[in-house]
């Protein structure tokens, strides 16, 4: 009979998981725990998801923390990852999740929605990255992993800002890959697809029923497809990848995006034009 055990293929690491408090950030943070590591559980405003998964993983036999801070604010990125390597005695690991969606039109764009996306999604990821720098140099398994989006790679309407920053993540740790590949340190994305979270029941009428006509293999995500692939991508078993950016949507990203009468040639929603919805809910 096959072992059910999860493996512990990052037994002993110490990792920081940004936008931790609530959806894929979630996933992510419990799978590196099953894994073994231990969590630096980051969050903004979600105060109360960030402290039930510390109990949960304190539970299960896990070691975790959590820690607040408004990743908008660079020195505040600084002592996020300070606080997470000084929890640990160092850090392994750095996913950097956190995250805002603003959508509308490009004419209904504030300065101020612009500053904003862009300060918590590019900002935030660049300056923790810079900080997590120090500590990732000291260890022999460092690594980096951005979560960007399908919005990344293509285009929705209403997304401009949103979209940007998702494009800007990928250029981002491309580079950053190369620059860090001389030093073993290991930088890659995962851009999530259709990924159900609560927050997606507060919007029009979805249902995960429409939800799962939209995506080619079936089903909608869950956090815990993000975390599954993100325990892989961080662990020894994946060492040889760098700079690269994986879907983990569904089959989404790799479906031709035009418009055709699927009526007569496919079963299925009328148009797939729905497929590039927000992949991860108002916030993460």
């Amino acid at each position: 009979m096959e072992d059910q055990v999860p493996k512990r293929t990052l037994e002993g690491r110490a990792a920081l998981v940004t936008g931790a408090g609530m959806g894929i950030g979630q996933g992510i943070a419990r799978a590196l725990a099953e894994g073994g590591a231990r969590v630096a559980v980051h969050y903004g405003s979600s105060a109360a998801g960030a402290e039930s998964l510390v109990e949960e993983i304190r539970t299960r036999g896990g070691e975790a923390v959590a820690v607040q801070a408004d990743l908008r604010d660079a020195a505040a990125c600084g002592r996020v990852v300070d606080l997470a390597a000084t929890a640990f005695g160092g850090l392994d690991i750095l996913v950097n999740n956190a995250g805002v969606t603003k959508t509308g039109d490009i004419t209904d764009v504030s300065e101020a929605d612009y500053d904003d996306v862009f300060d918590l999604n590019m900002k935030g990821y660049f300056f923790c990255a810079r900080a997590a720098l120090p500590h990732l140099r000291r260890s022999d398994h460092g690594a980096i992993l951005n979560i960007t989006s399908v919005h990344g790679t293509a285009g929705f309407p209403g997304h401009t800002v949103y979209a940007a920053t998702k494009g800007a993540i990928i250029a981002f740790t491309r580079t950053l890959a190369i620059d860090l590949a001389p030093e073993r340190i290991r930088v890659n994305a995962l851009a999530p697809g259709i990924i159900e979270v609560p927050r997606y029941f507060d919007v029009g009428d979805y249902s995960t029923a429409f939800g799962d006509s939209l995506v080619p293999i079936g089903r909608v995500g869950t956090p815990a497809d993000v975390g599954a692939v993100a325990a892989f991508i961080v662990s020894d078993a994946a060492g040889f990848v760098t700079g690269q950016t994986l879907h983990v949507d569904g089959g989404t990203n790799a479906r031709m995006g035009l418009v055709w009468d699927e009526a007569a040639a496919h079963p299925g929603p009328a148009s797939h034009a729905a497929d590039r919805a927000d992949a991860e809910g108002p916030t993460r």
